[in-house]
């Protein structure tokens, strides 16, 4: 089975762009294939990839319910759970050195556990065959709760320089714990740092919480240039401040 990286982290302190410049890292570094994953229901994992998602779980989700309800709907005489596992398939988008499984969500009641369910089912299927396994969880907690990433190999708490930021990725700590998920390690890195330091409050809430810091990244004014002009983030120069100390630290943890 692949190496299983999750990345979690309160929303708004740069975890999905982290995750994206740590696929990226692992397919420069030639360490294919990698299977990313987009576990977030508000999913935007591609926009920093600068690629375009034809269709997500909960979208094929739709699709299924809506043949169903018709004569014939399925092709080819297919069940509804081999037409699902067809268009599941077919539904992986291939990237360069990667590929990309979006999660998304359906309409109505009750279609997000739903469509979480088939995820997770899906990972355990497909995941062998990767080496990498990258999985951007949702802002907060909700897929460690829920079991979609059950053994994790590193997961990555992604936080801003804030108190609530450190103590939110404090809360997924110690519900690892509380839920008995195997993770072999876990690593804390505080993203968007004025200047690369922290305060000396911060540095205690770290310690309060319990949290091992791997690494801090300054704020790069270059990544609110490139989103502001709708550039994908992994084209970032290998130079910029993110880039250049985010493969630092993925090197310290033999990424």
């Amino acid at each position: 089975m692949g190496k299983i990286i999750a990345v979690a982290g309160k929303g708004g302190t740069g975890k999905t762009t982290l995750t994206g410049l740590l696929i990226d890292y692992l397919t420069k570094s030639g360490k294919t294939p990698v299977l990313a994953v987009d576990a977030d229901a508000n999913s935007n994992l591609n926009e920093v990839l600068g690629v375009k998602v034809e269709s997500t779980i909960g979208e094929i989700r739709e699709e299924v319910n809506q043949r169903e309800m018709v004569p014939d709907g399925f092709p080819g005489g297919m069940t509804k759970a081999q037409y699902l596992q067809y268009r599941l398939n077919t539904g992986i988008l291939e990237g360069d050195g990667y590929d990309l499984f979006v999660m998304g969500r359906s309409e109505g009641k009750g279609c997000y556990c739903f469509v979480n369910g088939i995820l997770r089912e899906q990972l355990d299927k497909i995941s062998d065959k990767y080496h990498y396994v990258v999985i951007d969880n949702e802002a907060g907690m909700e897929h460690l709760s829920r079991g979609t990433t059950r053994n994790i190999d590193v997961l990555i708490l992604i936080s801003d320089c804030s108190r609530r930021g450190i103590q939110a990725v404090g809360r997924i700590h110690k519900l690892v714990a509380e839920l008995g998920l195997k993770v072999n390690e876990q690593h804390l890195i505080i993203n968007r740092a004025p200047e690369g330091d922290l305060s000396e409050g911060i540095s205690e809430e770290i310690s309060l919480q319990g949290l091992e810091l791997l690494g801090i990244i300054p704020l790069d004014p270059l990544i609110y240039e490139y989103d502001s002009q709708g550039k994908a983030l992994v084209n970032l120069p290998d130079n910029s401040i993110s880039k250049r100390t985010f493969k630092d630290i993925c090197q310290q943890i033999c990424l």
